[in-house]
């Protein structure tokens, strides 16, 4: 079928991103560029810059962690009674806060405060930003056909290539004798220039919110909505299989080639994977099958990603197994992502979409501390026990996703030319 020129463009056109979700998208590329200039040093900085006992970095990290997404819940809750604008806002003021005194800090105390404050302001910015790029993706589908899921890939594409790019502004920093002060200020500007961008460009208030009368202050809409605690608990299982690149990896790494010094190297495999796969699968994904079916379909990817490490021949082609899970664990997550966002907006009130998707990442976010702790303990099990072990964890999440509202596929806008 050979498609018109002035249908092409018409198409083009109608799918194009509004002036908000480009700005939604950029802020997402520029919060991972900040972010990731400083974290992946931090560790290093607490141990050999100010000489923290392992068990106290440890601690440190995982504070950063619960302030961070134990607290999305909150982030959520304000979005809805208050609107996205302050909540962004005052995430990014916190952040560029907490970057100073991180590079200032020079006592326990003070670098508690400081990771506390910067996981705190995530937890303020990111469900804002999330929910309301949900919400202008739902608007968007509406008027244009574009699928929703192939908005939402555009969002996670751009936060990856801000992960992909932030450690290596951080490095730079390190190799010209900055060293992680520099890198902290670094962060804090790149904030500086995200909170001028939103106090100028975001809408005071992007959305009109009526509040029915009689509501409870319980949100039963989202805590007692089986639907989404089912989306949770599915999404829960991608999030501790995630984890597993912090946990089982490095342990198969060391072990077949001595040493995690390619650690690095998988992780930018990932990032790149991401930035360059991510729009076309998705957009493939979602013409063609629905949001469930994606869920279910990522999940089971996630799955085979593990158990292929005892299946992969090792010998001289030692990191093939790793680069198997890391390569089948990213397919699945940019399967999976779009779609368990995108379902989100379906299965709560719009009133309460902030409190939900900050919800759907703290659910996951201490399912992730428990479940760690139980895999922990697997660490020292033989490779085939370990990895076929952690390959249930998905494949229970793909089950419990068949639970799910299967959801009907997005209308391809006439003249985008699927044949």
């Amino acid at each position: 079928m050979t498609v018109q020129p002035e249908r092409v463009r018409a198409g083009a056109a109608r799918s194009a991103l509004t002036p908000y979700l480009r700005l939604l998208t950029v802020t997402q590329f520029a919060f991972n560029v900040g972010f990731y200039a400083v974290l992946p040093y931090l560790a290093a900085h607490l141990g050999d810059g100010l000489g923290m006992a392992g068990w106290l970095v440890g601690l440190v990290l995982g504070l950063r962690t619960f302030s961070q997404q134990g607290l999305f819940v909150v982030g959520g809750a304000l979005t809805d009674r208050y609107g996205p604008r302050p909540v962004v806002l005052a995430g990014c003021v916190l952040r560029i806060a907490g970057f100073c005194w991180l590079a200032l800090a020079g006592s326990t105390a003070t670098v508690i405060g400081a990771v506390v404050l910067i996981g705190f302001a995530a937890a303020l910015f990111s469900p804002a930003v999330e929910s309301e790029t949900a919400r202008a993706a739902v608007a968007h589908e509406a008027g244009t056909g574009t699928p929703r899921a192939q908005v939402l890939a555009v969002f996670s594409a751009a936060g990856q290539a801000g992960a992909f790019l932030g450690p290596l502004l951080g490095t730079l920093l390190l190799f010209l004798g900055g060293g992680f002060t520099a890198a902290c200020l670094a962060g804090a500007l790149v904030f500086i220039g995200v909170l001028a961008g939103h106090a100028r460009l975001m809408p005071h208030r992007p959305r009109t919110t009526t509040r029915e009368p009689g509501r409870g202050r319980f949100p039963r809409e989202v805590f007692a909505n089986r639907p989404f605690l089912v989306l949770c608990l599915a999404y829960s299982t991608y999030l501790l299989s995630y984890n597993q690149l912090y946990l089982a990896l490095p342990v198969e790494v060391e072990r077949v080639t001595g040493s995690q010094s390619a650690i690095g190297g998988l992780f930018a495999l990932s990032s790149l994977l991401v930035v360059g796969a991510q729009l076309p699968l998705t957009r493939w994904s979602a013409h063609r099958i629905a949001p469930r079916t994606a869920l279910v379909a990522g999940l089971a990817v996630v799955s085979a990603g593990f158990a292929a490490v005892p299946l992969a021949p090792g010998g001289p082609a030692g990191l093939l197994p790793a680069a198997t899970f890391v390569v089948l664990l990213t397919l699945g997550q940019m399967l999976l992502i779009p779609a368990a966002r995108g379902l989100v907006p379906d299965l709560v009130d719009d009133h309460r979409l902030g409190l939900a998707t900050g919800a759907l990442s703290s659910v996951s976010g201490l399912a992730v501390l428990v479940g760690s702790a139980a895999t922990g303990t697997l660490l020292g099990t033989p490779g085939p026990v370990l990895w076929t072990a952690l390959a249930a964890v998905p494949l229970a999440g793909a089950a419990l996703a068949l639970a799910l509202p299967r959801g009907g596929l997005a209308r391809v806008p006439e003249g985008t030319g699927t044949d």
